[in-house]
């Protein structure tokens, strides 16, 4: 997907010196807009040519929880009056890439077998950043095929603590 990373950085850079002032916030509402983007039925009702894009930005404005700023308002119509409404997801990974690259940390994806509660989330933040160094910006995906344990992954970096991993670690173990 070079040519939507291509497409999506200009819109990501803009919306980034933009919004400096209120970077969190920008995020917020950035993230829930790629998300509504990233449904396929959203594209295939944006991409019909009987669809006007004032139809396709009334859709997406109404589908959303934030109360869009005027920043967020002019953004959005700008990205579907130019036909880049699948480049949503794509920006806000730029714009994350950019906001982490000002802020000194990382995101940091966990895969859990089973719902991690609040507190454990905190407590596994702690001893993550201090494993890696440096602050993350941690998210929580539920993964049954774990079987238990965590998966980590921060950046391009895994540390998989995972009962599926030791298995397959066993596994090798054995075969060898």
């Amino acid at each position: 997907m070079a040519e939507l990373a291509t497409i999506a950085r200009p819109y990501a850079d803009a919306l980034f010196q933009a919004s400096a002032n209120d970077l969190e916030g920008t995020a917020g509402w950035l993230e829930q807009l790629a998300t509504i983007a990233a449904t396929p039925q959203l594209l295939q009702f944006a991409s019909d040519p009987k669809v006007s894009s004032e139809q396709v930005y009334d859709l997406v404005s109404g589908l959303t929880s934030h109360v869009l700023p005027d920043i967020g308002k002019n953004f959005l119509r700008t990205v579907i009056d130019n036909g880049r409404i699948a480049a949503l997801p794509e920006v806000a990974a730029q714009y994350r890439l950019r906001q982490n690259a000002q802020t000194g940390s990382s995101d940091a994806v966990i895969h859990s077998a089973f719902p991690i509660d609040d507190a454990t989330l905190r407590d596994i933040g702690d001893a993550l950043e201090r494993r890696f160094g440096r602050k993350l910006t941690t998210r929580v995906e539920n993964d049954p095929s774990l079987i238990g344990g965590v998966r980590v992954v921060v950046g391009d970096e895994v540390l998989d603590t995972s009962v599926k991993a030791r298995l397959e670690q066993m596994k090798a173990a054995l075969t060898a």
